[in-house]
């Protein structure tokens, strides 16, 4: 049993962790403009694959990472909420096509408001603020009862966890195995697509997908290793030191932005405690900002007109619906989530790029219209 006092500390080495390394995250977003809706916008409008190669090549490098954790034994994938065996496609599909559409009507998902917030951006403020409110109503709230109620009861539960490992495990191959055999099978074929252009091959492409990949992996390995607990002195069970789903977490910014609400309203709660998620959301706003003020790039922004302030309140309580229903964004989802080899978890980042997509579209149509 670990002493109280040494949980202390182990709580505030896996928080001052995590901040560091959101830190990093923001400050890589806005060198490289890394950002998913971005990526999508590229393709749809401009044929250009530049962005999605890095989202590619950080999703090949977080699965490849977060598997060899697994399969040497460092981390159970399967203490993530991401490979439950409660298995929801209708909650991984509306949640991701709500929050695909949301994204585009605000110009970035939640880690690309965070990091234009910490880059001067008061309309990205204003969107994680919404964004927040909304996904705490649809944790706890009006909104939960729906979701708990209509849509998360359709599906099933299964006998395993929901990583594609431990479905194939009863194939005769071991568990371990199939974790090292699968990500590297999925991560050389994303590599395939990510070099075969070589002018992808700049400082700042690599640095977005290698260094987002390898950030992904470190929290895994921080909250499954730093802030394991096998027996919690005062519940004497298995615990996770300052997660707010008490699982195994990596990154994730829908939820923990409503988490921070939540903890600056009723800071002088004592039972509220600076959590992972709180923790990447302040490193996330601190290494953007940091990053934006040294390179030159800080610059105040606000809405250019109602229709643009009425496109990002919508679009940010659809992301802020969508990404609870879904489990996560596209960091949630379609990092942290992926990089367990979740099925649930490649249902919901297919959602979120259709409904991208159907949102690019209609924004097209609504152009041609008014000219």
């Amino acid at each position: 049993m670990t002493p109280q006092g040494d949980l202390v500390a182990l709580a505030t080495t896996v928080v001052a962790s995590v901040f560091a390394l959101a830190f990093a995250f923001g400050a890589i977003i806005q060198r490289t403009n890394f950002c998913t809706m971005g990526s999508v916008a590229d393709i749809v409008s401009f044929g250009d694959w530049t962005r999605m190669r890095q989202w590619l090549l950080a999703i090949a490098v977080a699965i490849l990472g977060t598997n060899l954790l697994a399969a040497s034994g460092v981390i159970d994938t399967a203490d993530s909420f991401y490979t439950s065996p409660r298995f929801m496609p209708l909650a991984y599909l509306i949640g991701g096509l709500l929050f695909g559409f949301g994204m585009v009507l605000t110009g970035g998902c939640g880690s690309k408001s965070l990091v234009r917030a910490g880059g001067g951006s008061l309309k990205s403020l204003v969107v994680l603020v919404v964004l927040g409110i909304v996904a705490y109503i649809s944790l706890r709230g009006l909104l939960a009862v729906f979701r708990v109620g209509v849509i998360e009861p359709i599906g099933a539960r299964l006998s395993t966890p929901q990583d594609l490992p431990s479905l194939l495990a009863g194939v005769g191959i071991s568990k371990s195995a199939l974790q090292l055999g699968l990500a590297l099978f999925v991560s050389a074929g994303l590599s395939v697509v990510v070099f075969r252009d070589r002018s992808f091959l700049t400082f700042d492409n690599l640095l977005a997908g290698f260094g987002i990949g390898a950030i992904i992996v470190a929290a895994w390995a921080i909250s499954g290793t730093i802030g394991h607990v096998e027996e919690h002195p005062n519940t004497l069970q298995e615990a996770f030191l300052r997660t707010n789903s008490g699982r195994m977490e990596s990154l994730s910014f829908v939820a923990p932005v409503a988490y921070t609400i939540d903890y600056l309203m009723f800071f002088s709660d004592t039972s509220k405690v600076v959590t992972i998620g709180i923790a990447a959301v302040v490193g996330m706003i601190a290494g953007s900002a940091a990053y934006a003020l040294v390179a030159g790039k800080f610059r105040w922004e606000g809405f250019r007109d109602t229709e643009d302030t009425a496109n990002h309140l919508v679009g940010a309580a659809l992301m802020g619906f969508g990404g609870v229903t879904a489990l996560g964004c596209t960091i949630g989802q379609g990092l942290s989530g992926v990089s367990t080899l979740a099925a649930g978890s490649f249902i919901a980042v297919a959602a979120i790029v259709a409904g991208a997509v159907v949102a690019l579209r209609y924004q097209a149509w609504r152009i041609e219209r008014i000219a």
